[in-house]
């Protein structure tokens, strides 16, 4: 009896074609039984990260061992060629493909998985009759796919920077020494800005250079600012401070071998005449050049922008590391690239964020005035150094009576349109201040503007008037975070004030609240971006600003202006700078009854004649015979030019402080303007005297009438 030899157990019939393209899946096991997972891809390899990658002499990783097993030369379960593979045995089998050069970096560019591959293998959710079929990815492996992963890596690093020098720093970091022993790069002088077109000759700079030709360069992130890069072969001249910018431009001939390589924009070896030439031109022409590597062994790679070339870099290798190939080309064509389009970004950036701090400074005040009885100090931060345009404004305004106007606003958002919206607004609370309007009258014309300007123009303010004489208060707000009193004892006090609605709102009246502002007392006006963060509302930061106040009075009272604002400030901590930040101190000295001479005077022939009388009187009390003189014929002038005009009683008042101060108000509005008189009229000469004699001199609208005031010096 003859028995059989044992059969294979047979294995399951291939999937059927599928109509929608590829095969269909197979039924699900019985038993559920699941093959493993496939191997994850091996992560990027960054240069800057891993040693064996960017050890010197060896920019890639070593390619798989002829012979050794790959990823993609493995067969899917249920493949017919699986029967035979590997022996050439098996009905219908056929010999395995023998692999082909570049299968690997085929793996490489592979962006959808082959038909078959289950929806969850290729990064889907898989239903639950795709759950059993598990089919590994095809590994990434070889030095073309190792290229692809630096090049991605650096790429990536040169992206992350904003500024020019991180830029430069970005690509010295990712070719040094992964990719080459050193590097020089060298940039347009100056730099063209968007589609400014450069004129005159082209001039390059060397701006940043790294690595070294003498022995193995690693890269050291601890080195000191102004370690010079180890570069022999340079003359000195040549070689700026780390990071820094070279003392010479060197001239880029018009029909030089420089001039002809930058405009093939392509990468070269310095292995022929012309690139030779041209890298001799870009390093200056050097007498020494004994050093400095030749051939393959050094590249020159042009830097274009969007529009134009602007500079080039050296790549530079060791006679004991191997020469550069022919696919490093490719590798330094990317990475001139990424770097130009981030010298172009850099450049834009730094333009942008300099028009943008340039509109924000100006529309800004440059330096507060100081007026009689009152100290000033004031802050100003943007939201971030990305950010630096802001609807944050503050202003001090002298009125007249020695009085004097704090304004903090803020405008919703933080762009140019914001910006541009806060100068109007604070242009016209200067042309209200200037007309002597009430708090709550200015903030209702402020509204009226606003409106004018467009429907989306919100914006909150507070307006505060202060009286060093009467030592008052008056203040309105427009839906602005309350002001913090801090007395000379140490309290400090929030001022209840009605909070009012935001300007742009419109149909809303404003009150104004009177209160009293004793001398010693310091006023603070900020705006919410000190008080308000993602941590803490409103009133939160406003009993923590308070709380602040009272700790920094305990030590000194009162404290200095300056150092003050900068103890508030120090309330913000390291991520509560969600907005800009605008802060208006004001410290009240008042001015005492004594240093204070005040009169009514009646629209008389015979008054110029009195107040001459009152003002002799006034300056022997306060000892100041040697202003006697010229303070009674000015006052006569003025004097003289009220009565003329006025129909109701004239006043006069004298303020001595820093200055000797005269203010004569009448009820006529027409303000006085100084012209030269002819040789035969009798008048128009007062105002001339004034100007002449006056240290300062000038002329408010009131509410009702003017005010002509002059200075003397003490």
């Amino acid at each position: 009896m003859t028995t059989d030899p044992p059969r294979p157990p047979r294995r399951p019939a291939a999937p059927a074609p599928d109509p929608r393209g590829g095969y269909s899946l197979p039924d699900k096991p019985a038993d559920d039984a699941t093959e493993p997972l496939p191997e994850p891809l091996p992560e990027p390899i960054d240069p800057a990260a891993d040693p064996a990658a960017g050890a010197p002499g060896r920019p890639w990783p070593a390619p798989p061992a002829p012979g050794g097993a790959r990823d993609h030369d493995r067969l899917a379960p249920g493949d017919p060629r699986a029967a035979g593979a590997g022996t050439g045995a098996g009905t219908g089998a056929e010999p395995p493909v023998p692999p082909r050069p570049g299968d690997e970096a085929l793996g490489a560019y592979l962006s959808t998985p082959p038909r078959g591959t289950p929806v969850e293998a290729a990064g889907h959710p898989a239903d639950e009759e795709s759950a059993g079929m598990r089919i590994p990815m095809p590994a990434q492996t070889g030095p073309e796919a190792d290229r692809l992963r630096y090049v991605g890596a650096a790429t990536r690093r040169i992206a992350r920077g904003v500024d020019l020098d991180e830029i430069l720093l970005g690509l010295c970091r990712s070719a040094v020494p992964a990719f080459a022993d050193a590097i020089l790069v060298y940039l347009r002088e100056p730099l063209p800005v968007g589609d400014e077109r450069p004129s005159g000759p082209l001039r390059l700079r060397l701006r940043r250079s790294d690595g070294g030709l003498e022995g193995p360069s690693e890269p050291d992130d601890d080195a000191p600012v102004g370690a010079a890069p180890l570069l022999p072969a340079l003359v000195p001249s040549m070689e700026p401070p780390y990071g820094g910018v070279g003392s010479d431009s060197i001239g880029v001939l018009l029909d030089g071998p420089l001039a002809e390589v930058l405009r093939g924009v392509r990468p070269v070896f310095a292995d022929s005449l012309r690139a030779a030439d041209a890298l001799a031109e870009l390093l200056g022409f050097p007498e020494d050049l004994i050093g400095l590597p030749t051939g393959r062994r050094a590249l020159l790679a042009p830097l274009r922008g969007r529009r134009r070339v602007i500079g080039a870099a050296v790549l530079l290798r060791r006679a004991e590391r191997a020469p550069f190939e022919s696919d490093d080309l490719l590798v330094a064509a990317q990475l001139a690239t990424h770097t130009a389009l981030g010298v172009d970004k850099a450049v834009l950036y730094g333009r942008e964020a300099y028009i943008a701090d340039a509109l924000q400074r100006e529309m800004l005040p440059d330096s507060l005035p100081q007026p009689t009885g009152v100290q000033l100090a004031s802050r100003y931060l943007p939201a971030a150094e990305s950010a630096r345009v802001g609807g944050d404004w503050y202003d001090a305004i002298p009125l007249p009576g020695s009085r004097v106007a704090l304004v903090v606003g803020d405008v919703m958002g933080h762009s140019m349109t914001s910006a541009a919206i806060m100068g109007q607004l604070r242009t016209t609370v200067q042309t209200l201040a200037g007309l002597d309007l009430a708090p709550q009258e200015v903030l209702y014309h402020l509204d009226e503007q606003a409106q004018r300007l467009g429907q989306d123009r919100m914006a909150t303010c507070v307006y505060a008037v202060y009286d060093p004489i009467a030592h008052r208060l008056v203040v309105a707000n427009a839906g602005h975070p309350p002001p913090v009193l801090l007395h000379a004892d140490g309290l400090a006090e929030v001022l209840r004030v009605p909070p009012g609605a935001p300007i742009g709102v419109g149909g809303v009246p404003f009150e104004a609240v009177e209160l009293p502002a004793p001398a010693g007392a310091t006023l603070l006006l900020y705006t919410d971006g000190l008080v308000e963060s993602r941590s803490r509302d409103v009133w939160g930061g406003i009993e923590l600003l308070r709380e602040r106040l009272h700790d920094a009075a305990s030590v000194v009272s009162p404290p200095p202006l300056e150092p003050l604002c900068d103890e508030v400030l120090e309330i913000l901590g390291p991520g509560d700078r969600d907005d800009d930040i605008a802060l208006l101190a004001a410290r009240f000295d008042g001015i005492a009854p004594s240093d204070v001479a005040y009169w009514f005077l009646e629209p008389q022939p015979q008054t110029p004649g009195r107040a001459r009388r009152l003002v002799r009187q006034a300056l022997r009390r306060w000892d100041l015979d040697d202003q006697l003189e010229a303070a009674e014929l000015l006052v006569s002038e003025i004097v003289t030019n009220a009565v003329r005009y006025a129909e109701r009683p004239i006043t006069l008042r004298l303020l001595r402080t820093d200055v000797l101060r005269c203010e004569v108000g009448d009820d006529a509005p027409l303000l006085p303007r100084m012209r030269h008189a002819a040789p035969e009229e009798e008048g128009g000469r007062g105002l001339y005297l004034v100007n002449r004699m006056a240290q300062r001199w000038g002329a408010t609208r009131l509410g009702a009438g003017k005010v002509v005031w002059f200075e003397l010096p003490l």
